[in-house]
């Protein structure tokens, strides 16, 4: 590995590649869960498209990444190795991770405490900012660091068709039988991983003082 980063090429590379990666991955997460918390919402409020949103959700969840990203191009005219396919793709992948969390979020907030802010005056979508949201982080946090992890190891797919990322050290590496650049990829995927999942417990943390003890 020493010798590998002792070449400034391979050090602009991984730099370059841990930066796509980062973009890739957290834009889309980003994106989800802004797509997930009207979808959330509205399953919770509405009980007959509760069991359908997340049933669709749970269908849509199974198509392999690799499919979506080949099938994206031909549905949106996209060109095949643009990043906005994985982009489009995670962003549907984050959000239908998220709907059945968000849901199960806010039904997590008391009932007396969604009854007393309606009462002081909360109009409902001042209330669920306000009064909702905050109080259902904890349990959205958690699908949230799922849903990153899980992003940051679909990115590295995308490098089978040609886009970005971390996983492009792995193509390479197995194209030109290159175990050291592999194992770089891995472990830099892993801490990358590691590191995204800790900034989110911090967020977590500096919105939920009230949790701490």
């Amino acid at each position: 590995m020493i010798d590998f980063f002792s070449s400034p090429s391979n050090r602009e590379l991984v730099a370059t590649q841990l930066a796509e990666h980062l973009y890739l991955s957290l834009l889309p997460l980003l994106l989800g869960v802004l797509l997930a918390l009207p979808l959330g919402r509205l399953a919770q409020r509405v009980r007959w498209l509760r069991g359908a949103l997340q049933n669709t959700a749970n269908v849509f969840y199974t198509i392999p990444s690799l499919a979506l990203f080949v099938i994206l191009p031909g549905l949106m005219g996209t060109p095949l190795l643009s990043p906005l396919n994985v982009i489009i793709a995670l962003t549907l992948y984050t959000a239908a991770l998220l709907v059945g969390p968000v849901r199960d979020a806010l039904d997590s907030v008391p009932g007396h405490i969604v009854a007393a802010a309606t009462a002081i005056g909360y109009r409902p979508g001042r209330r669920l900012f306000a009064v909702e949201l905050p109080l259902a982080v904890p349990v959205l946090a958690a699908a949230v660091r799922v849903a990153s992890v899980s992003n940051i190891s679909l990115v590295s797919v995308g490098a089978l068709v040609g886009i970005g990322g971390l996983g492009r050290l792995f193509t390479d590496g197995f194209q030109r039988d290159y175990p050291q650049q592999i194992i770089i990829g891995i472990v830099l995927t892993l801490l990358l991983a590691l590191v995204v999942d800790l900034l989110l417990v911090l967020l977590w943390r500096l919105a939920t003082p009230w949790a701490r003890r």
